[in-house]
C-alpha cells in the first residue's frame, strides 16, 4: 500500500527520536486515556468537548504511526466499504450547494470515522484493554440508571412536548426520564442507554444480571418506542445467542424461562396504564401525532432524495434544515430524517447507503466466525440495538451515541485474537 511506504519512511526518521522519547513510549497509554475521557464525559458534557478528547486521541494515534516501527494501515472487507462511503461523502460535500455548512458536518464524520480508525490502531496491541472500556460503559450505565429511577420518582417534568397527550387520560400520562445527557431529551438518553446496556453481559454475572434488568427499566421508563422496539431485538438477539452456545440438555429449559419472562413482561405492560398506552401508541399509525409527524417527515425527505439521490445534498444537521425547508409540509418543521438510512441517503445518496450498509454487513459477517467471545457478543447486541432505533429517530448521531457505535464496530473489526470468555 502506497500510504504504508509514506508511513516506513517517516518511521525510519524518527525512530532514534521514539527510542529516546518517554512521551512516545507511553503514547498508547496517553490514547486510552482519552478514549476513556470520550466514554465518560459522553454522559453530561457538551458535544464539543466529548469531540475534544476524541480528537486529541486522533492525533496522537497519527504521532504514534508516524514514530513507531511497524505501524501500518491493513483494510479489511469491511474497512473497504467505510472507506467507500468516506470517498462518496466527500464528493458529497465538494457538490454541495451548500458547501460551507456541508463541510462543518464532514469535519463531525471526519471525527467519528478517525475515532475508529484510532480504536482500531489502538485495540490491535491492547486487546485487553476492551475489559475496561466496557467496564467504564457499564459504570456509566449504571449512573445513568440511578438518576432515571430518581428523575422517575420525582415525576420530572417535560423541558418540550415528548409526547401526544390530547388523547391521554392523567394517569395515562409518563413520565420521561431523560438521564444527564445533553441536550436534554429522552429519545436520546433511550438511544444511548440501549447502546450501553450490552455492557453488562461482559461483567459476573452477579453484577451482570442485576445491570441488565435496572438497565432495561430505565430504557421502560424513558417512553422511547424505538428504544423499546430496539431492546425487544437486543433481547431476542442475545437470547438466540445464548441459546445456540447452550448444551442441548439446557435448551428446553431456557426456552420454558425465556416464556416466562416474556409472558411476565406482557403483564407488565398491560398492568401499567402509562406504559400500556405508550406501547400501544407505536400502532396508532397516523392517529398518534408524533407517529404522523414522522410520516410526514418521511415523505418529504423522500422527495428530498429523489432529487437528489446519486450525491445528496452533503453532510450535517444545519445543511440539512436549510434543504428540508423547500420539501417541507407547512408546520413539520424537522431537524433530520428520523431515520438514520433516510438520512445517509437525502445526505450523501443511495451509493453512500449501499456502502454504509455494506461495512455494517461485512463487520458482523466476521464477527459470527468469533462468537464465542463474550466481547463479540456484546457489540452484535449494541449494534443491533442502535440500528434497529435508528429505523425511526436519528439520535444516532448524536456524539454520545456515536462514539459507542465506533467502540463496538472497533471490537467487532478486531474480533479475531480475542481469548475465550465465559
Amino acid at each position: 500500500m502506497f500510504l504504508n511506504s509514506i508511513l516506513y519512511k517517516f518511521q525510519s526518521i524518527f525512530k532514534p527520536i521514539y527510542d529516546k522519547s518517554f512521551f512516545l513510549q507511553k503514547i498508547d497509554w496517553l490514547i486510552g486515556v482519552n478514549i476513556l475521557l470520550v466514554i465518560f464525559t459522553s454522559t453530561a458534557a457538551s458535544s464539543d468537548f466529548i469531540g475534544y478528547f476524541a480528537l486529541f486521541a486522533m492525533i496522537l494515534t497519527a504521532v504514534k504511526l508516524l514514530t513507531k516501527s511497524g505501524e501500518k494501515f491493513s483494510l479489511t472487507a469491511a474497512d473497504k466499504f467505510l472507506l467507500l462511503y468516506f470517498i462518496i461523502v466527500i464528493i458529497s460535500v465538494a457538490g454541495s450547494s451548500l458547501f460551507y455548512l456541508s463541510l462543518k458536518g464532514f469535519f463531525k464524520t471526519l471525527t467519528y470515522v478517525g475515532f475508529y480508525v484510532t480504536l482500531i490502531h489502538y485495540l490491535k496491541d491492547n486487546k485487553d484493554k476492551i475489559k475496561y472500556f466496557l467496564l467504564a460503559l457499564a459504570v456509566c450505565a449504571s449512573i445513568e440508571t440511578i438518576v432515571a429511577f430518581l428523575q422517575n420518582f420525582s415525576s420530572v417534568g417535560e423541558i418540550s412536548g415528548w409526547q401526544d397527550t390530547s388523547r391521554l387520560n392523567p394517569e395515562e400520562v409518563m413520565t420521561r426520564v431523560y438521564g444527564t445527557l445533553k441536550p436534554y431529551n429522552p429519545n436520546l438518553f433511550g438511544g444511548y442507554m440501549l447502546a450501553i446496556l450490552p455492557s453488562f453481559i461482559t461483567l459476573p454475572k452477579r453484577f451482570g444480571i442485576p445491570g441488565v434488568i435496572l438497565s432495561a427499566s430505565a430504557i421502560i421508563l424513558t417512553g422511547c418506542r424505538g428504544a423499546y422496539i430496539g431492546l425487544f431485538f437486543e433481547l431476542l438477539v442475545l437470547g438466540a445467542i445464548i441459546y445456540k452456545r447452550l448444551e442441548p440438555s439446557y435448551k428446553k429449559l431456557f426456552t420454558t424461562v425465556s416464556a416466562a419472562i416474556c409472558a411476565f413482561m406482557a403483564f407488565v405492560v398491560v398492568s401499567i396504564s402509562a406504559l400500556r398506552a405508550r406501547v400501544f401508541s407505536i400502532f396508532a399509525m397516523r392517529g398518534d401525532s408524533s407517529n404522523s409527524f414522522r410520516f410526514n417527515v418521511y415523505h418529504s425527505c423522500l422527495d428530498m432524495f429523489k432529487d437528489n439521490w446519486i450525491l445528496g445534498i452533503g453532510v450535517g444537521n444545519q445543511n440539512f434544515r436549510e434543504i428540508y425547508g423547500l420539501y417541507m409540509k407547512t408546520g413539520f418543521d424537522a431537524l433530520s430524517a428520523y431515520n438514520i438510512y433516510l438520512e445517509i441517503a437525502v445526505e450523501s445518496g443511495v451509493f453512500a447507503l449501499i456502502a454504509f450498509l455494506g461495512f455494517i454487513i461485512m463487520l458482523i459477517k466476521n464477527a459470527l466466525k468469533n462468537i464465542k467471545s463474550i466481547y463479540v457478543v456484546c457489540a452484535i447486541v449494541s449494534i443491533t440495538g442502535i440500528l434497529i432505533h435508528g429505523i425511526v429517530d436519528t439520535v444516532f448521531f448524536r456524539p454520545q451515541i456515536q462514539f459507542t457505535f465506533w467502540i463496538m464496530a472497533a471490537i467487532l473489526r478486531g474480533s479475531y485474537g480475542y481469548e475465550k470468555q465465559n
